[in-house]
């Protein structure tokens, strides 16, 4: 891009659901001249928001998928990723932070912290992702942005720095008061374009002087160049300006700005602070994993003259074939280049690069180390790693997490089969937290995701999309199985059909472990299982494990030791010690104490007090643990962890308890072990399902 990479800003906008950030974006490429005309996030005027660009997305008022688009303001380009608030579409918020260089948490001034708001600073964390705050909406009744401000601290552990005051709140929401500059801003015109600066008002002079001086407190605890020129009383803007940007990068300080999107206030000074303080691709330190090295760690560097090394981090089934979203961090991408994907070696030429704005997109020649562009026709995953071949290096790949529910689906029609694969293909391709597979024993196809509205959407879309009506069947929870005690194996497989017969001994032990699926520990010496043999029982024990011994779910938590064995020169051969690894299994793991394990949802209920009973109620029947409660600006929070299988229908139970005044969040906490009298049900409806075929 023109003026090289410290001109270029990689930016994400995150927040809980419904606190405004498709709003916010909306007016940062209105103020910056990408679009027009400002819309609304629910398409009251028929058109919906330039970053919403599916149409269920517009209907719901939600984002579904996150959306790139690019802008310039100051001299500087942003581009923006715009992701999901719902826990849903964790995953988009995921792979977005992974390719951003800063981002902004957008906050609600009356609602504050909120459970998608931990996990959204949790990514955040994980990424290492320097960060603004934006408390928006300070126009609501019962907004309080210090009490926001307040909250980043001790709800999220982070140090915030407030920049700004209010001018007024509410519907009397006005402006702002700049700290640094120390002057008055409140935004006139149409839409807010007009910003007029005006000294302080006399009332709340007092206030400002003593929140600048927490400001300069802050800041200086980084900088001792700040710290001097405090004392010596020559403290000016752009040493502020310097001082807090450098704590901004080392993750130390999170500036705090308000506003109200919806209302054109508070956003132009916002994206003076994306330009200010956050950092350019140069700023943050990357490396990569070199393939032919053992794994040894290579620094990436924002250069465009350097190799190229790009990440892959979100495909679209788009109409001239596959779109695949890059983030370049090294090197030069052009048209008509040869790139190799570092995971498959197969080699790959660029046919046409663009640049997205939303749904639309800008035809490019080049990009280079910094951009954030998509290329078409080229069958990759999400998060693969492209190089130009000179070196075999891979970026540290998306965190992904797993499914917590589960559907059968089948077509109404049969001949809606193949669309409906289809369908299947492509959404599993883009989306690695929506899975399918084919149940074994009945033979369905089984849907997977992250919550009842993830499923919901992707059923939806089948149906505009593919022209597909699915029927469905009750949700499947993903339950476990695991061991709660120690257990000795001994088994020996013996088979002779008159020629060359197998044998094969394996000796060890079951024991359970805190966390993880499966871990294989060889403990054999002197060579009692000779070394080719040893995968083998591994490969024996990992099949054993794909059904427990309860109701054939998956087994996790558990590590095998293998100990002794004894072989046989002529009979012992790889099939042999992989059979005496499943008979160990069946020999030892009744004796092991198996359990059933539940997935449990972090819920978080917000209600009028005057429900507050009733939802504590409803959340108890359901098997919920209550963590909390509290109540502020006549709202009250409960929050609880409630077992997934006892979640079904609950949206429904809650607006009828609550005349539709309340909302919840939910997100998977942990797997925790049912209690005797659930266990023995789903047992008992595991051997009818079994007895019928199912």
């Amino acid at each position: 891009m023109k003026g090289g990479t410290e001109r270029l800003r990689n930016i994400g906008i995150s927040a809980h659901i419904d606190s405004g950030k498709t709003t916010l974006t909306e007016r940062i490429l209105f103020y910056t001249k990408k679009i027009r005309r400002m819309h609304e996030v629910r398409g009251s005027d028929g058109v919906g928001a330039t970053m919403d660009s599916m149409e269920l997305e517009r209907e719901r008022g939600i984002t579904i998928a996150s959306a790139a688009t690019y802008c310039t303001w100051d001299k500087h380009q942003i581009n923006i990723i715009d992701t999901p608030g719902h826990v849903d579409f964790t995953i988009e918020v995921e792979r977005s932070l992974r390719v951003l260089d800063g981002a902004i948490l957008v906050l609600c001034a009356v609602a504050g912290v909120q459970s998608q708001s931990l996990t959204v600073d949790r990514q955040m964390r994980r990424y290492k992702v320097p960060r603004l705050a934006f408390i928006n909406k300070c126009d609501r009744v019962g907004a309080n942005p210090m009490r926001v401000n307040a909250q980043l601290r001790e709800k999220l552990g982070l140090n915030p720095v407030l920049m700004q005051l209010p001018l007024g709140l509410g519907a009397d929401f006005r402006g702002i008061i700049d700290l640094v500059e120390m002057k008055a801003l409140t935004f006139e015109g149409e839409h807010g374009e007009e910003i007029v600066t005006t000294e302080i008002p006399a009332d709340m002079e007092q206030e400002a002087l003593e929140a600048r001086e927490s400001m300069l407190d802050s800041i200086s605890m980084f900088s001792d160049e700040l710290t001097g020129a405090i004392l010596e009383d020559r403290v000016d803007s752009q040493m502020i300006y310097e001082a807090l940007r450098s704590a901004v990068l080392k993750r130390q300080l999170v500036p705090v700005l308000i506003g109200s999107a919806y209302k054109n206030k508070g956003v132009q000074p916002l994206l003076d602070a994306i330009v200010r303080y956050l950092p350019a691709p140069r700023e943050i330190p990357q490396e990569a994993t070199d393939l032919d090295s053992d794994g040894q760690k290579v620094e990436i560097l924002s250069d465009p003259a350097k190799p190229l090394v790009a990440l892959a981090f979100k495909l679209e089934d788009g109409r001239y074939g596959q779109l695949t979203y890059l983030r370049i961090y090294q090197g030069t991408l052009r048209t008509n280049d040869t790139v190799i994907n570092a995971r498959t070696g197969k080699k790959h030429r660029v046919g046409r690069l663009v640049r997205m704005h939303s749904d639309r997109m800008e035809e490019l020649t080049s990009a280079q180390a910094g951009d954030i562009v998509a290329m078409f026709g080229i069958d990759c995953r999400s998060g693969d790693t492209f190089t130009d071949g000179q070196q075999r290096l891979a970026m540290t790949p998306i965190q992904v997490p797993d499914p917590v529910i589960s559907l059968s689906i089948k077509p109404a029609d049969s001949v809606d089969e193949a669309a409906l694969s289809k369908a299947l293909r492509r959404f599993t391709k883009e989306d690695p937290t929506f899975q399918t597979n084919v149940d074994e024993e009945s033979g369905d196809t089984v849907i997977s995701g992250m919550g009842e509205l993830h499923l919901d959407v992707y059923l939806e879309r089948m149906r505009r999309e593919y022209g597909v009506q699915v029927l469905t069947s009750p949700p499947r929870v993903a339950y476990r199985e695991t061991i709660s005690r120690t257990s000795s194996f001994d088994y020996t497989h013996k088979k002779q059909t008159g020629g060359a017969g197998q044998f094969g001994r394996v000796m060890g032990q079951l024991e359970p472990m805190e966390e993880g699926d499966f871990e294989f520990v060889d403990k054999v010496t002197g060579g009692a299982i000779p070394r080719q043999f040893i995968p083998s029982v591994k490969k024996g024990f990992e099949e054993a494990i794909k059904k427990g011994p309860l109701m054939g779910a998956p087994m996790v938590q558990v590590r095998v030791l293998l100990e002794d064995g004894r072989h046989h020169p002529v009979d012992s051969k790889e099939v042999a010690f992989s059979e005496a690894a499943k008979g160990a299994w069946r020999q030892s793991v009744s004796k092991a104490g198996p359990q059933i394990l539940e997935p449990v949802m972090r819920v978080s209920v917000e209600s009028p007090p005057e429900f507050a009973g009733s939802v504590l109620a409803g959340l108890s029947q359901r098997r919920g643990v209550i963590a909390g409660q509290q109540e502020e600006d006549g709202l009250s929070r409960i929050e609880a962890e409630v077992p997934l299988a006892q979640m079904w229908g609950y949206a429904t139970a809650l607006r009828s308890a609550t005349e539709g005044k309340a909302s919840f969040t939910m997100e998977f906490a942990k797997y925790q072990i049912v209690p005797q009298n659930v266990a023995e049900e789903l047992m008992e409806q595991a051997r009818r399902d079994k007895a019928a075929g199912r």
